[in-house]
């Protein structure tokens, strides 16, 4: 039988990570390069493709974080992303990094909704709320990703995990978080797979052609 394999890629904030799924077991690395991800993201995934064993051949699909974030980072993963599809021949994943980042939340803190967001500068940060979707890591969005001063972010209460470091940039005036808050979270690409998993399986895929990155603002 033919094994499942998807690469995911996440280069939208500080953070620049990698990962492989195999088939149910899961390879990665991640690390804070600022400025330097055109430069480690080939070679990040080159490093983790060799520890999975599998080649290019093999990949069934690549996941990639699609935004927000950095407008650079951003562009990266998108342009990565479109090339490998089209140099393996096989179809792409976009998934949320904010819905990435809730979802690493999830791993390492549990709860059932999380409340993340990023700072997006200019006074204002990239924000979604999330709920927990079953028992394989994918959470849904509730509501629509936004851009906005913190002030104007909704959500939070005594369920509620905040994560992200929008919550490092604008502690105070963000929503207060009852489960707790991880302001030093950056989204992982480990964390794209539980979403682009249930898309491969559903067979919701994008062709290279019509990958497009997600910024939620125009400028700057």
């Amino acid at each position: 039988m033919t094994q499942t394999v998807i690469v995911a890629l996440e280069t939208a904030t500080e953070g620049c990570s990698v990962a492989v799924y195999c088939d149910g077991d899961v390879f990665h690395h991640c690390e804070e390069a600022p400025r330097r991800h055109t430069a480690r993201l080939l070679p990040m995934l080159e490093a983790v493709m060799a520890e999975a064993g599998v080649c290019g051949e093999q990949v069934s699909a690549l996941a990639f974080g699609q935004g927000p974030g950095a407008f650079a980072g951003v562009r990266l993963a998108a342009s990565a992303a479109q090339g490998l599809c089209t140099a393996w021949g096989v179809p792409a994943l976009p998934v949320s990094t904010l819905a990435a980042l809730a979802a690493g939340g999830r791993r390492r803190h549990g709860g059932g909704y999380v409340l993340a967001a990023l700072d997006a500068r200019m006074g204002q940060v990239y924000w979604g709320r999330y709920r927990a979707a079953g028992d394989a890591g994918v959470v849904l969005a509730e509501g629509v990703e936004a851009a906005d001063a913190p002030q104007a972010v909704h959500g939070g209460g005594a369920d509620w995990l905040g994560v992200g470091r929008g919550f490092a940039a604008y502690a105070e005036q963000l929503p207060a978080t009852g489960a707790g808050c991880d302001p030093d979270a950056l989204p992982e690409a480990r964390d794209l797979l539980p979403m682009a998993l249930a898309d491969w399986r559903a067979g919701r895929t994008c062709h290279a052609e019509a990958i497009r990155p997600v910024y939620l603002r125009e400028g700057i």
